[in-house]
């Protein structure tokens, strides 16, 4: 029966451990904490541009200049947040520029008119009205806003291209204007260190790029659309090193960046889904590219969503796999532990039958014993042999009675353990039952991973031992005696039996057989006899007799 209760508990620990898994998961809190307040960051832009409309409501009609100035400031405002605004205010710059007919105003305005044609997705519209522009005699401020923003437009067909008929020549004529604005660039401006570095991831040279953009993010006073321009660029370098960590580290700050300065015309959340996806992160993955859709559609990037929509298909199909997956353990998980508490209850019946023959038969020894003890007083007045006779038949009472007791006493504590292991099972499964319900895996794989075998097997041996203890209570002293002083066992704090102690324990209740005690405690047959070999040889006794004393060791009184 023990070692019956033994191969339950430990299967059943063994079996749920093995469909434990291992996962390791990247840590996105900041990124999280960040999304759950960006509609406090939105607020912000939305009162700034609320003002600068009321401000632009108060200017006088014949005042073109400072509509002009609120109208360029509103669509600042405006062209990474949202289009459709961003457009109309580009548009009423243009329209009072050319009623100011003045050539800078003008070529301003045709500029961030086309920027925002651009981050929308209209590449026709955005080439039609670049090759119709006459940039003229401007600033040079404003010629290198034409160029890199035509230098963005083939960039960006090239990329959309992505074959080697067109993208070749797109890079190309991106690169002929990209030198064309470097050269009206400030030295030592932004601008100036960004396109230098974009210039050279064009042209391979990444390991020079990769130390400007380097450089460039560690600067101070970077504003936060600037340190998501940088660290989305530069993650484009390591992803093509093959650097998956670090380029992801770099899209989650450029996220993080994003969101803070309200920037919906992005594509850090949309690669950092990717990555994750393809690194079969699809938790993380589906909820960064619903959020990346999101901010694509308030915007209204035409592009970014076809790109959004492409890859979400496959992020859900991937999500449903994995529910499926964790669907089939979980289902496994209730098979084993089904199985289990019909074990416990096959067990626990087991017991009870146990419990009712042994009870029957100390009825049968009881009036036996009683009928005997009345005759060897009848025989004990007329031959003192019979006597001699009477007094063994007592004393061989006395051993069936102590057995009995310990029987009894035994049988009791597993009947009482089997039940509290049944208890124990059956809220278990109930839990796993409500958990499955409410799809809370990893709940279910925390209560799993958290049963601690060695703590069952030393609170199992434990409980032996104090049951031993109530049976011997002077086991412990008694073994001594048959020891020298020095050779004497020296209990640690906290232990009630050790493993030498064990072993004649289970003698004593009358287990001889090796291998039922090796099996009991877990041990070779080979330890269990190197133990007892190594005990005997100490003792005050003959090694042959030592297991004798042993059986001699009373329990507490039968009477």
């Amino acid at each position: 029966m023990i070692r019956s209760l033994f191969i339950v508990s430990f299967s059943f620990i063994f079996i749920v451990n093995g469909f434990s898994q291992n996962t390791s998961v990247y840590s996105f809190d900041e990124l999280n904490n960040t999304i759950a307040g960006a509609n406090d960051y939105d607020k912000k832009i939305e009162k700034t541009i609320d003002s600068l409309q009321q401000n632009l409501r108060l200017v006088r009609q014949d005042d073109l200049l400072q509509q002009y100035a609120f109208c360029n400031q509103l669509y600042e405002n405006y062209k990474v947040f949202k289009y459709d605004s961003a457009y109309e205010y580009a548009r009423r710059c243009q329209q009072i520029a050319y009623q100011l007919q003045d050539p800078e105003k003008v070529a301003h305005s045709s500029i961030i008119l086309n920027f925002t044609l651009l981050s929308s997705g209209l590449f026709k519209e955005t080439g039609d009205s670049l090759q119709s522009f006459a940039l003229g005699n401007v600033n040079n401020t404003i010629k290198s806003e034409y160029y890199s923003l035509k230098a963005r437009y083939y960039y960006d067909l090239a990329d959309y291209a992505r074959d080697n008929n067109y993208a070749p020549f797109y890079n190309k004529a991106g690169g002929t204007c990209l030198d064309s604005a470097l050269a009206f660039f400030p030295q030592g401006s932004f601008s100036s260190f960004y396109y230098t570095g974009l210039k050279d991831i064009r042209t391979g040279e990444m390991a020079k790029a990769q130390d400007n953009f380097k450089k460039l993010l560690s600067q101070k006073g970077l504003s936060d659309h600037e340190v998501a321009l940088v660290a989305s660029t530069l993650s484009d370098i390591y992803i093509q090193k093959g650097s998956i960590d670090s380029a992801i580290a770099l899209l989650v700050q450029a996220a993080i960046a994003d969101i803070r300065s309200s920037t919906k015309e992005t594509s850090a959340m949309y690669n950092l889904a990717q990555l994750l996806y393809k690194k079969g992160d699809i938790k993380n993955a589906s909820k960064f590219i619903e959020y990346a859709i999101k901010d694509a559609a308030f915007y209204g990037a035409r592009q970014r969503k076809v790109q959004l929509i492409a890859i979400l298909p496959l992020i859900e199909a991937e999500k449903i796999s994995q529910v499926e997956s964790q669907k089939k353990i979980l289902i496994g998980y209730s098979s084993i532990m089904t199985i289990l508490l019909i074990a416990v209850i096959f067990l626990a019946y087991t017991v009870y039958k146990q419990v009712s023959k042994l009870k029957l038969a100390q009825k049968i020894i009881s009036e036996a014993s009683q009928k005997e003890h009345e005759i060897n007083e009848e025989l004990a007045l007329t031959n003192n042999k019979l006597s001699e006779v009477n007094n063994k038949m007592s004393e061989v009472n006395y051993k069936l009675s102590e057995a009995n007791k310990i029987k009894e006493e035994y049988i009791g504590y597993f009947f009482n353990a089997n039940s509290e292991f049944f208890n124990r099972i059956e809220r278990f499964k109930k839990s796993v039952e409500q958990k499955l319900t409410d799809r809370k895996i990893d709940e279910i794989k925390f209560l799993v991973n958290h049963i601690n075998l060695r703590k069952e097997k030393e609170d199992l041996l434990k409980n032996f031992d104090k049951a031993f203890l109530k049976l011997f209570p002077h086991f412990v002293e008694e073994f001594n005696n048959l020891f020298k002083p020095e050779d004497r066992i020296q209990l640690k704090d906290g232990e009630i039996l050790n493993t030498d102690l064990r072993i004649f324990a289970l003698i004593r209740m009358g287990i001889h057989d090796i291998g039922k005690i090796a099996q009991i405690l877990e041990y070779s047959v080979n330890t269990i006899n190197t133990y007892k070999t190594k005990i005997k040889n100490k003792s005050l006794v003959l090694n042959e007799e030592f297991e004798q004393k042993i059986m001699q060791i009373e329990t507490i009184s039968t009477s």
